[in-house]
């Protein structure tokens, strides 16, 4: 398992902890919800059963003829007083009464346009009377309702909307919710920044580290170099050597530039994508045909030399990997829309879609030796040095790869 595999298990993993998290919150706050609407219902039952009773002992305190009588007396006038501050208390629940008909009876605690006369508080306003009107309409199509039989087939119905603090509870998991996942996210951002700037200075005093161990012995193999012309030995053998040894040298101080923001020269695009074509096809299988077809224009641009050839001798280097030893590579350098644009093509084995997006992360190779930082440094120098580009324009798995770079052009 490669470093790239580790981060996305990772990853996954901090979802779905997330996730599970974010499932159990929601379930104890809806359950806590669900808990207060119960109650309020059971508190709605109470004033229904209570509505009930008072018009019982009214209906029972007249005899067949309609005629007033006397029905326990002091008991029945304690009952009534005792039921009607069970409605009183109601001071938090919407609450309206209508016949069968559909004609309003009574309300409580509605937030009506007009506020109530406390003298004769029946009479209301034609405006409370329609907003009232639309409160019924809509209470008629919810659960919210408790049928009231009064006797003598007469029945009422009892319509309550959720109390002002159930409204505010219910809405807050979900305010709770966003806030959760905004931390969560501030958190995962902070960290995997803090993570990427750790790899940043890894990856800087690597490179450092490297360009100053190399430096020893290319300045011991500088000093053999001269001991071997003093010797005699064959100049065409101590040239290739002394070829060899500057290449040494410019590894070095390509691994010496990154970390630190490069001087950048004013060049023509196309010479240098030419020499990097030229020096690699001479260090390829002759099977793999390496071709380059210039713009037809120049390309002026500011970049470092050593750095952009070392993109470029990157990305050749990966497309003879894909051929594995016979092919072709096709570069073409252009300008498109105030950029210099250089595209690298192979007929390699392609990349698969969904890999496309994650060949720049650290630790992401295909071969059994490699680190996995090619393309990591290649997409840092272009991006982060040069202000460009570097993306898979197209590849199709057995039939090859398009990479493109694209480099503002200068005035």
């Amino acid at each position: 398992m490669n470093i790239y595999d580790i981060r996305r298990y990772s990853k996954l993993i901090f979802l779905i902890i997330t996730a599970i998290v974010v499932i159990i919150f929601l379930r104890v706050s809806s359950g806590i919800v669900s808990g207060l609407a119960a109650q309020e219902r059971e508190r709605m039952q109470i004033w229904a059963d209570a509505t009930q009773r008072i018009a019982t002992i009214a209906f029972e305190s007249f005899d067949s003829e309609g005629e007033e009588q006397a029905v326990g007396g002091m008991e029945s006038s304690d009952d009534i007083e005792f039921l009607l501050s069970i409605i009183r208390r109601n001071h938090t629940i919407p609450v309206l009464l209508s016949d069968a008909e559909g004609n309003i009876l009574d309300h409580r605690n509605f937030d009506l346009p007009d506020p109530i006369d406390s003298v004769n508080p029946v009479v209301t306003t034609e405006a409370n009377r329609e907003y009232l009107s639309r409160k019924y309409n809509e209470l008629c199509n919810s659960a919210n309702v408790i049928p009231i039989d009064i006797g003598g087939d007469i029945v009422q119905y009892l319509y309550y909307e959720d109390s002002r603090m159930l409204k505010r509870l219910s809405l807050f998991p979900y305010l709770q919710l966003v806030v959760m996942l905004a931390f969560i996210v501030v958190v995962y951002f902070a960290v995997s920044s803090t993570k990427k700037a750790e790899q940043n200075k890894v990856w800087v005093g690597l490179s450092k580290e490297t360009a100053h161990q190399l430096g020893t012995p290319i300045s011991s193999l500088m000093a053999w170099m001269e001991l071997l012309r003093a010797e005699g030995i064959d100049p065409d053998i101590v040239g290739e050597m002394d070829k060899d040894i500057t290449r040494l040298e410019t590894i070095a101080s390509r691994f010496s530039k990154i970390g630190s923001r490069p001087a950048l020269e004013p060049v023509d695009l196309r010479d240098i994508v030419a020499s990097a074509t030229s020096y690699m096809s001479t260090r390829i299988s002759s099977r793999i045909a390496l071709t380059y077809s210039p713009c037809g224009e120049p390309l002026p641009v500011r970049v470092s030399r050593p750095l952009i050839e070392w993109v470029l001798e990157n990305l050749i280097k990966n497309a003879v990997d894909a051929m594995e030893g016979d092919g072709s590579i096709s570069i073409s350098s252009s300008e498109e829309a105030r950029y210099a644009c250089i595209d690298v093509s192979d007929t390699g084995k392609g990349i698969p879609r969904k890999r496309q997006k994650t060949i720049f992360n650290p630790g992401y190779t295909t071969k059994k030796r490699g680190w996995g930082l090619g393309l990591t440094l290649a997409k840092r120098i272009i991006e982060q040095y040069h202000d460009g580009r570097i993306f898979v324009l197209s590849s199709e798995p057995g039939e090859g790869t398009t990479f493109r770079i694209l480099i503002p052009l200068s005035d």
